[in-house]
């Protein structure tokens, strides 16, 4: 059984579901609009009240989450926690709030998991497909084929901004309308051609705000289908209402309305750029997408190895030193005794990619590749994954200052130092036998090797002496005992 929470723009929302043969089957769901997007002040941060409203409601989530014997539990936060100036300063006490890490997720990583949790709701494995997700803070573009994603972009337009920013005092006339369709024709229309309906045979609207859009359509006799002319008539409709607080339509509830509005601007301007025909609305997402990979993850298919495995591959990184690199990386930590597994399975991927910097330059290789970890686009992986795996890749070499702070936390000491000791091991040339190694941190640093190495490795006392007086730069002991 799997939960998956969604702290969205405009709303908070959990599904609690099981995999069942061949689906996931939902056997609970909450929402809760918290609008958070709505509670970013003039200089971008979270104001209080808002704050306060999204804790109370991560409270009752725990309460839910609680009652079922679950699986896995994963927390994604979207736009607009991913602009929110304090976002950082906020997130400590969410987690506290839910009980569980929340992680922040780019807007390329929500698309992907929107699309798998449209994908597998459709299982149609060879259909050619546009999704679109018109969420509170952005909106989402997913091209694919069956499972196998081809494309994916965020943009930065979603229905609370656009409805506060030309909706004004919540007056709904046509001038409101055209400038709020423009605007968002705008955010579109230079990365419209690869998503024209020539690369795609149906075209699905994920969201929220599309199915609501759809339901409204069908239910005041509009039409049958969301095309140009409903969504036309549509805006049409709202117009005459003049403004969002009289609006009273069959399939919308009052406190949704001053969302669609801005929603309904967004969908007619995607609709104009990309020359789509017809948008069908599906029951499937992002809390769909994130139970799937949960599911994934529990039975062995993590996108983050194939997403490592690909960055070995475009990198053009030697996979023999990589992988003898990130095997004894992880043989060294497991002897330090870790408390937990945190750091296990990030320890093998930068050791992995440690190299990857050196498509740039030979010379500060490890900068550059932490740099590119911690900024690319890695499906599956959070931000703040990245920016550990950044942090392990920067530290492996040269000095430790620049990861001072991060060394109060003993897992990662260990990490750091497993890893600093597997490449040095691998630049001396040495077969490590592990049996005849002892690597122990408590207080300080213990390593333990055999005397006959150091004469038949002549370089492997310079890099061991050079390693101790990179550690007491930084206050820790690192003492060294030859055994035989």
């Amino acid at each position: 059984m799997y939960a998956a929470v969604d702290l969205g723009s405009n709303s908070f929302r959990l599904h609690i579901g099981k995999h069942d043969g061949e689906a996931i089957r939902v056997l609970k769901s909450v929402r809760e609009p918290i609008r958070l997007a709505a509670g970013l002040d003039a200089q971008g941060n979270l104001t209080p009240a808002a704050m306060q409203t999204a804790l109370a409601c991560l409270k009752n989530f725990r309460v839910v989450l609680a009652a079922y014997k679950l699986d896995g539990v994963r927390v994604v936060a979207t736009s607009a926690m991913r602009v929110a100036r304090n976002a950082a300063a906020f997130l400590p006490e969410a987690e506290l709030a839910i009980g569980y890490p929340i992680e922040i997720i780019s807007g390329e990583e929500e698309g992907r998991l929107i699309y798998m949790g449209v994908a597998n709701a459709l299982a149609l494995p060879g259909e050619r497909r546009l999704v679109i997700d018109i969420g509170g803070g952005s909106t989402e573009l997913i091209l694919g084929r069956g499972q196998e994603i081809e494309r994916v972009e965020s943009f930065s337009v979603g229905t609370v901004k656009q409805s506060l920013s030309f909706f004004i005092g919540g007056r709904v006339d046509s001038a409101s309308y055209e400038a709020a369709i423009l605007s968002a024709r705008s955010h579109f229309e230079d990365a419209a051609p690869p998503y024209h309906p020539q690369y795609w045979k149906q075209c699905y609207g994920s969201s929220g705000t599309a199915r609501t859009i759809a339901d409204i359509i069908v239910k005041n006799g509009i039409g049958r289908e969301v095309n140009l002319d409903t969504l036309n008539a549509l805006k049409q409709r709202f117009i005459e209402f003049g403004h969002v607080s009289r609006i009273e339509m069959a399939g919308l509830r009052p406190d949704r309305a001053g969302t669609i509005i801005g929603g309904l601007a967004i969908l007619i301007g995607l609709v104009h750029e990309l020359d789509i025909p017809v948008v069908q609305p599906i029951e499937a997402g992002l809390r769909m997408g994130v139970m799937w990979d949960l599911h994934l993850r529990s039975t062995k298919r993590d996108r983050r190895e194939q997403s490592v495995q690909a960055c070995l591959l475009k990198f053009h990184c030697d996979e023999r030193r990589a992988n003898r690199v990130a095997d004894d990386a992880l043989a060294l930590y497991m002897q330090t005794k870790p408390a937990g597994e945190q750091y296990s399975r990030h320890l093998y991927w930068s050791a992995l990619l440690h190299e990857m910097g050196m498509v740039v330059s030979h010379t500060g290789y490890h900068k550059h590749a932490a740099y590119m970890i911690e900024n690319a686009d890695l499906p599956g992986f959070t931000a703040r994954e990245q920016k550990t795996m950044a942090r392990l890749i920067s530290a492996h070499k040269g000095n430790l200052r620049k990861v001072a702070d991060a060394l109060a936390e003993p897992d990662f000491v260990k990490a750091v130092v497993a890893l600093r000791l597997a490449v040095l091991f691998m630049h001396s040339r040495m077969d490590i036998d592990f049996t005849l190694i002892k690597l122990r941190m408590k207080n300080r640093i213990e390593l333990e090797i055999r005397r006959e190495w150091i004469g038949d490795h002549p370089t492997l006392s310079y890099w061991l002496e050079k390693e101790q007086e990179q550690w007491d730069e930084v206050g820790v002991d690192f003492s060294i005992r030859t055994i035989g």
